[in-house]
């Protein structure tokens, strides 16, 4: 077999193990609960957030912040807002220090605020739009170029930046690290498998848009799906807290056989009593 017919084939191995896995995992109803309350407007990255520039700062500031700082992370979004992004780019570093003290780590926020700042004013100067542009050129320029940035920061601050429904699907470590062996996709080591897991998981969603959306009907998800578009926004969800509510803790329900066993959760193959 061929190095092209092999690529084929595994991507059509991970594409039915995606769409197994995300049609297993949406009877959840603690996962249905999450995504419902966080696909039309997410808690994390809210739709009243207008300013793409603001969008970019805050997704990158919401690294190494718990789900447990949820509140402090919106307050430091919402002061954001409201101050503006020209206005915290003319602040001086005690003040952003003060700005994002909710959430610790601020040498790190203020090397990433100014760096991004760089950054996007070179490429407006270049004429690269990044709400436009090829997001995958983009988000590669994005984690080189942008301090305290990486591909998994450089993939949230873009998908934020475009919107919900933008086609991208950011990875995290976690998804890297416990969501992948379940789909028993390989990944080269560092950070290049964030962007690697991103690119797999986009293509098998956009191979059968409908199909997801099927899904989504089918197991009565209360939730917005642009017609128009690849249902990434609602897959990302899916998978994001599927490993935050299942994989991150004792995985004594999750079947050992997977991906070669597509019942994932609860079967024969399990300790789960």
């Amino acid at each position: 077999m061929t190095r092209g017919k092999t690529a084929a084939r595994l991507s059509e191995i991970l594409s039915r193990r995606l769409y197994n896995l995300v049609n297993r995992i949406a009877s959840l109803p603690d996962l249905k609960v999450a995504v419902e309350a966080n696909h039309d407007n997410n808690r994390w990255w809210p739709k009243t957030v207008d300013d793409p520039r603001i969008r970019m700062l805050v997704a990158g500031w919401s690294a190494r912040v718990s789900y447990s700082m949820v509140d402090s992370y919106a307050l430091v979004v919402r002061q954001a807002r409201n101050i503006g992004y020209d206005r915290i780019t003319r602040a001086g570093d005690d003040e952003i220090a003060r700005l994002v003290r909710p959430i610790g780590l601020a040498t790190a926020r203020i090397t990433y605020l100014r760096s991004l700042t760089t950054f996007l004013a070179r490429i407006e100067s270049e004429g690269t739009d990044p709400l436009a542009d090829d997001a995958a050129v983009i988000i590669q320029r994005f984690a080189k170029d942008v301090r305290q940035a990486s591909f998994k920061v450089a993939q949230c601050a873009i998908l934020y930046a475009r919107g919900y429904h933008c086609g991208i699907i950011p990875v995290d470590d976690g998804m890297v690290r416990r969501l992948a062996p379940v789909l028993g996709l390989y990944l080269p080591a560092g950070p290049k498998a964030h962007e690697h897991m991103r690119r797999e998981l986009e293509t098998s969603v956009a191979a059968r848009p409908d199909d997801y959306r099927e899904l989504a009907q089918q197991h009565r998800y209360r939730v917005t799906i642009p017609a128009d578009v690849p249902p990434t926004w609602w897959v990302h969800l899916m998978l994001i807290y599927f490993k935050r509510l299942y994989l991150n803790r004792p995985a004594s329900r999750l079947c050992p056989a997977r991906p070669v066993c597509n019942a994932v959760l609860d079967c024969p193959h399990s300790d789960f009593p």
